[in-house]
């Protein structure tokens, strides 16, 4: 790469290009013609020595050194805005993480791990069964139970995810239903009688509760049924229950410093396979 010949203001542009996917949307942004981006595109990637782009009717799409360029610049940007923020202005950066009830409740319960003490991330925990929209930035990073397949997502494998049937030594045998569109709840519906349902709750987190309170039998993750010291398991892993989990971001994402530390940290607390 000869760098004398590259216009620093390209590089602007490209993240616009790059981010919007094409000349069109990306002029209104920049205040550029369509036209003009495509020129100063083609004249970064002769400056760079490298196709940056795959051009075709839908837009602009990134070559692998176009994805990674792209990553640079990104880091780059970011680093610029903290080292030019006012100490007034600045403050702890905001995540978004998205995770189910059980993995939102162990995240929480290692806190201090994950961000600190004091803490220098300000965290924001959606707690939700639904998978929300990483590529729009719904959320920053998302716990998944199936590997994203869009092409800006990146993620990474954590430990497998077992369910087994918790109580108290002295709780009845009948089981606590969860009313939510949830595999678990979907096992409880299919093989357990009406009979046999102690109470029926809207929050996977309710069944954890009663099962504390003596009440019945709570289908739980392993993960948190095994680290609750006044239950144990009253029967045997739930097979067809068991799946993978994969810690997800934006591609565009994953070298900020603050979403660096949070997956390494996640990675820990979560046992990383």
């Amino acid at each position: 790469m000869n760098e004398k010949n590259i216009d620093w203001n390209d590089l602007k542009l490209f993240l616009a290009v790059a981010r919007e996917g094409g000349l069109s949307a990306a002029a209104k942004s920049t205040q550029r013609s369509p036209a003009t981006l495509g020129r100063r595109m083609y004249e970064l990637e002769r400056s760079m020595e490298r196709e940056l782009f795959i051009r075709h009717d839908r837009g602009y799409e990134l070559t692998q050194e176009g994805k990674a360029l792209l990553d640079e610049l990104t880091l780059i940007e970011y680093q610029i805005h903290r080292q030019t923020t006012p100490a007034s202005q600045s403050s702890r950066p905001l995540v978004k993480i998205s995770a189910g009830t059980w993995t939102t409740l162990s995240l929480i319960k290692n806190l201090d791990m994950l961000v600190g003490s004091p803490p220098d991330i300000l965290l924001r925990f959606i707690s939700a069964e639904k998978v929300l929209d990483i590529s729009h930035r719904e959320i920053v990073i998302g716990i998944r139970n199936q590997r994203p397949q869009e092409d800006s997502l990146v993620c990474r494998k954590l430990a497998r995810v077992e369910f087994a049937p918790y109580a108290t030594k002295s709780a009845p045998e009948s089981y606590i239903k969860v009313m939510a569109d949830t595999p678990s709840a979907r096992w409880v519906q299919n093989n357990i009688g009406s009979n046999d349902i102690a109470y029926e709750v809207n929050s996977p987190r309710s069944s954890l509760d009663l099962a504390l309170e003596n009440k019945g039998v709570a289908l739980l993750p392993t993960f948190i049924g095994d680290n609750q010291t006044a239950l144990k398991r009253v029967g045997n892993i739930v097979e067809e229950l068991g799946h993978d989990q994969w810690l997800v971001t934006h591609h565009e994402d994953r070298y900020l410093p603050e979403v660096r530390k949070l997956i390494q940290n996640i990675g820990t607390i979560l046992k990383q396979s």
